[in-house]
């Protein structure tokens, strides 16, 4: 059963379902395959894949924890702070991290139905075959965690 809301846009009176409690085993699945999809990445990049594509996604749940998560690893807050424009931000970012954000932003916004051939072609003179399929399954994960809590509004700890 599902609350409903006043209108489509506006903030919902009550909670959503409880879906990782309702659907445990999708959890399990899902936080396996995350584990599994970070094999063989740099931590660091792992932390800003998964920042920027909630950011994209407006998983506030997921942009808090992930956030976190980076700056207990040690990432600076201007890396961080910039992320949402990594693009203008020249010298922040390795070529590397670039090329990696651009395929996050391709694979998850999916703006022209596919993603672009100079996206991953950028992306493939970065990381070697395996180390790119790995980026695409965290890519594909952290949408799928974003796109659940989302539909869900899984809160933000600590929100009121």
């Amino acid at each position: 059963m599902t609350n409903s809301t006043s209108s489509s846009t506006s903030t919902p009176t009550t909670d959503r379902i409880r879906f990782w409690k309702l659907a445990p085993e999708v959890y399990k699945a899902l936080l396996s395959l995350t584990t599994s999809a970070r094999q063989g990445l740099d931590p660091v990049l792992v932390d800003l894949v998964m920042i920027r594509a909630s950011q994209l996604n407006h998983c506030a749940f997921c942009i808090d924890m992930h956030i976190k998560d980076a700056r207990k690893a040690g990432e600076s807050e201007q890396r961080i702070y910039l992320l949402n424009a990594w693009e203008e931000a020249t010298g922040i970012y390795t070529e590397k991290e670039q090329a990696a954000l651009a395929l996050t932003e391709a694979i998850t916004l999916l703006t022209e139905g596919f993603v672009p051939d100079a996206v991953y072609e950028r992306a493939a003179t970065h990381f070697q075959d395996t180390e790119l399929a790995q980026l695409i399954a965290l890519i594909t994960t952290i949408n799928a965690w974003n796109r659940i809590n989302v539909a869900v509004r899984v809160p933000v700890p600590g929100a009121a």
